[in-house]
């Protein structure tokens, strides 16, 4: 991999380790950023902040990464553990920091590592500001000091995670005393990842019982990745089952992502998080504004945003551009399919931990256990039933076969009628009963994913198997042309 094929995606640039994301690659990324930093204008005040997570290896290209700012002359904090992603993000606004960057893949497999970039303001960066950094890879040769150097001339500092100051700021966004009072048996599961035992610690000494599972770290993630949906969460549905717990929460590697498992153990998806949250703010807590969510998230968004007369903004997947309206309208919440939540009065971030505390906090106030809110949600706005398939295949393969969907869309998905085609990021069917089929290639893995809501689980199941066909059938033509040297 030359420096030059370095992008970054929905969320920071995401690599396999030893093939890819190598310790050149990550200094020529870091260079890239001491560049704009520099050109940006200088500040002898900001230090740039580096976060690591528990994957292979992360801690020594945080230090790197560390080295290669200071050779600039940047002032750096480098933490003396692994932390979320979330409380780095947390740092960077509490100490005004210049910016932050997080070694971290987040969800994805175990082989992969990561680079991602957060402002001044406390969350991920802009694209206009990935686009810059990306512009300046490869102009410089990559200048670094060693780390001990610049330890004892001062530019780089060990710094401690800011535990206190992060639980003393939720406390004061979540009824965190509620939930401690209650008599919920609450798992949480952080997949060997870097959220660890925050919420345990944050709930412990009231009357409600925590328990964390897989707290420890683990590079391989148990054998599974690291992203909490349900086939990686077998030790959570069986814990919350051996237990008879009444819920259990779930992140992802980084610790900026939520899923749920309710007291039945049953799956709570993010398109049941998220309107349950809406519905908890606007209606329970009395508070109003815009309601963003990502063009892979649930129908019921808009139909409770539209019963409590809040407007509704839909954008491209990634929390980048959530992130972006909340530094520029009156959001209330914002949220993405795959499980980040973001919330007016904390930060323009996502936080695993904190959408788990606030979700506890809505469903105590409602007096009701997960499986019973969800289906009071879906006798108020409908029953659906959400689905994700992650197809692997080559980058060029997956935009191909959303590009030929895009030109040539299907009248018919399954034997139901497609009456809207949209393209916001991939290619979304909508089709006459609010069921939707969406075909996308993500943006940092090489994968194609297929996303389906549907009005049941047999029809939501149909739909897939209907889409997975249809996207069989378009690689092998899309391979045929290929081989054959046209274009199909």
């Amino acid at each position: 991999m030359t420096p030059m094929t370095i992008r970054f995606g929905t969320d920071g640039w995401r690599g396999r380790i030893a093939e890819d994301f190598t310790f050149g690659n990550v200094e020529v990324a870091a260079q890239a950023l001491a560049d704009y930093l520099r050109e940006a204008g200088p500040d002898a005040d900001g230090r740039i902040l580096v976060g690591y997570d528990r994957r292979f290896l992360s801690e020594h290209f945080a230090a790197r990464v560390a080295e290669v700012l200071a050779g600039n002359g940047l002032s750096v904090g480098l933490y003396r553990r692994d932390l979320p992603t979330p409380l780095v993000s947390f740092d960077v606004h509490r100490q005004r920091a210049r910016a932050g960057v997080v070694i971290t893949a987040s969800h994805n497999p175990p082989e992969f590592n990561g680079f991602k970039i957060k402002e001044s303001f406390g969350g991920s960066a802009r694209p206009e500001v990935t686009a810059a950094v990306e512009a300046r890879l490869g102009r410089s040769q990559p200048q670094w000091r060693p780390i001990e150097r610049a330890e004892a001339e001062g530019l780089i500092q060990r710094i401690d995670p800011p535990d206190e100051a992060y639980f003393h700021r939720l406390r004061a966004l979540v009824d965190v005393e509620a939930i401690r009072r209650s008599d919920w048996h609450i798992i949480v599961d952080p997949m060997h990842g870097a959220a660890d035992r925050y919420m345990e610690r944050l709930l412990s000494g009231g009357r409600c019982r925590v328990e964390t599972i897989r707290a420890e770290r683990d590079p391989l993630f148990g054998g599974v990745n690291p992203e909490p949906m349900p086939q990686n969460l077998g030790a959570l549905f069986e814990a919350v089952r051996a237990a008879r717990a009444t819920i259990g929460l779930a992140h992802d590697g980084d610790g900026d992502r939520l899923a749920a498992v309710g007291e039945d153990g049953s799956f709570l998806t993010p398109h049941q998080i998220l309107p349950l949250l809406v519905w908890h703010l606007v209606r329970e807590r009395g508070e109003r504004g815009v309601i963003v969510r990502t063009f892979s998230q649930s129908v019921l968004v808009d139909r409770i945003a539209d019963a409590l007369g809040c407007p509704v903004r839909v954008v491209p997947i990634g929390f980048k551009y959530i992130a972006d309206l909340m530094l520029t309208e009156e959001v209330l919440i914002g949220g993405e399919e795959s499980g980040g939540i973001g919330v007016r009065g904390y930060l323009p971030e996502r936080d695993g931990t904190f959408a788990g505390l606030l979700l506890l906090e809505a469903l105590i106030a409602r007096g009701e256990r997960p499986s019973e809110a969800v289906r009071a949600l879906w006798r108020a706005f409908g029953e659906f039933h959400y689905r994700r398939e992650d197809l692997h295949m080559p980058v060029e393969q997956g935009k191909e076969i959303v590009a030929r969907l895009t030109a040539d869309p299907p009248d018919r998905v399954a034997g139901f009628r497609v009456v809207e085609v949209q393209t916001l990021d991939g290619t979304k069917l909508l089709l006459d009963d609010a069921s939707w089929i969406l075909f996308r290639q993500s943006g940092t893995e090489p994968v194609l994913r297929v996303y389906v809501e549907a009005t049941s689980v047999a029809k939501r199941d149909q739909i897939l198997e209907a889409g997975l066909a249809l996207v069989s059938e378009l690689s092998s033509r899309v391979s045929a042309a290929s081989e054959g040297g046209g274009s199909g």
